[in-house]
């Protein structure tokens, strides 16, 4: 349930801020989320895409930059490593 960040009276309306509170638990470890907006650390910037959970630090998800994708089902499943494995002599 989101939280109640502020509440600002305006010309006699009431307007209320409310604020997503997120955290790394709330996904399982190895769930693959979607990064929204670029994430910058001091020691590397994440760009927007998709993301095991334990590849991003903590701060993509105090700041609500991460987000769950729908289930997907069959082979598309699956996580392919897009990297090429090391060449062997």
């Amino acid at each position: 349930m989101p939280k109640l960040k502020s509440i600002e009276i305006r010309s006699g309306e009431l307007v209320m801020a409310i604020e997503r509170k997120m955290f790394r638990g709330m996904f399982a470890p190895g769930e693959v989320v979607q990064l929204k907006q670029y994430c910058f650390t001091p020691g590397r910037v994440f760009a927007p895409g998709k993301y095991i959970v334990g590849e991003l630090p903590d701060v993509a998800f105090e700041m609500a930059l991460v987000e769950q994708l729908p289930p997907v089902k069959g082979k598309n499943a699956e996580i392919k490593n897009t990297e090429a494995p090391p060449e062997q002599e």
